[in-house]
C-alpha cells in the first residue's frame, strides 16, 4: 500500500509539472555565434603556437624546394635514416629533390619515420585532420615512431567547425569513412599519472608548412 502511495504522489507530481507551464529561463539562445575569441595573429602563427604548446614540432617554408632542403638536413642531423611514403604526390617532391623513400606496402610496420599529407591544419587548437581518403589511408599515421606532415597554408583554417565544413564541400558524396584529428604526438598519463609519450602512435610529430599563398618576389 505504502509503494502504491508513494508511486501515485510521484505520478500526480509529474501530471501537476506537465499541467502548468514554466517560463523558459533562457528565452533567447544564441547557437550560431562562436564561443571563441576572435583569431588575432595570422593563421599560421596561431597554429604553430597551438602546436608547440602541445609537444608537437613546426617548421616553416618558404617553398617546395626550401622544405626539401630542410628536410634533407633533418633526415642528416637527427640521423632519421630513410622515410617511409606511400602518397604519389608526395614522391613527386622526394625524387625530384634526391631523398630516397620506402613505399612497399609491407614494409610499413617496420618503418621508423612515416610522412603524409593532411586535409587541413586547424590553427586554434594546433590540430592536424586527416582522412582515410589521403593515401596510404588509415596506417601510416599511427604505425611510425615519427610521423611528418606536409601541409600547405592553403589547407589553415582557424576552427574545427571549418574544417568539417570543408571537408563536405570537398568529398560531397565520396565522404571519407575515417576523420582523425592529431592534437600533437601520442600520450597517455592513465598508468599512476605519469606521462607516456607514444602509447598509441607515434613520439614525435612534426609538421612541414610550405607557404603557397604568398607569392614569389
Amino acid at each position: 500500500m505504502e509503494e502504491s502511495t508513494s508511486r501515485e504522489k510521484t505520478l500526480k507530481k509529474v501530471r501537476d509539472a506537465l499541467i502548468e507551464k514554466t517560463e523558459t529561463p533562457y528565452p533567447i539562445i544564441d547557437q550560431d555565434s562562436s564561443v571563441y575569441a576572435d583569431i588575432t595573429e595570422p593563421l599560421d602563427v596561431t597554429f604553430a603556437e597551438a602546436l608547440v604548446k602541445i609537444a608537437g614540432k613546426f617548421v616553416y617554408c618558404e617553398n617546395e624546394d626550401e622544405f626539401i632542403a630542410t628536410l634533407r638536413s633533418f633526415i642528416i642531423e637527427k640521423n632519421w635514416g630513410l622515410l617511409y611514403c606511400q602518397d604519389p604526390k608526395i614522391h613527386q617532391l622526394l625524387k625530384p629533390g634526391g631523398i630516397p623513400y620506402e613505399s612497399d606496402p609491407n614494409a610499413m610496420l617496420d618503418a621508423r619515420i612515416g610522412i603524409t599529407r593532411c586535409e587541413y591544419l586547424v590553427a586554434r587548437l594546433g590540430t592536424v585532420m586527416v582522412s582515410s581518403r589521403l593515401s596510404p589511408g588509415r596506417r601510416l599515421t599511427v604505425y611510425p615512431e615519427i610521423h611528418l606532415v606536409l601541409a600547405y597554408t592553403s589547407q589553415l583554417v582557424p576552427d574545427l567547425k571549418q574544417a568539417l565544413n570543408n571537408l563536405k564541400k570537398k568529398y560531397r558524396e565520396n565522404y571519407p569513412s575515417m576523420i582523425s584529428l592529431i592534437s600533437g604526438p601520442s600520450r597517455t598519463a592513465d598508468i599512476e599519472k605519469t606521462l607516456v609519450m607514444g602509447a598509441h602512435g607515434p613520439k614525435e610529430l612534426y609538421v612541414f608548412l610550405i607557404d603557397d599563398l604568398t607569392p614569389p618576389i
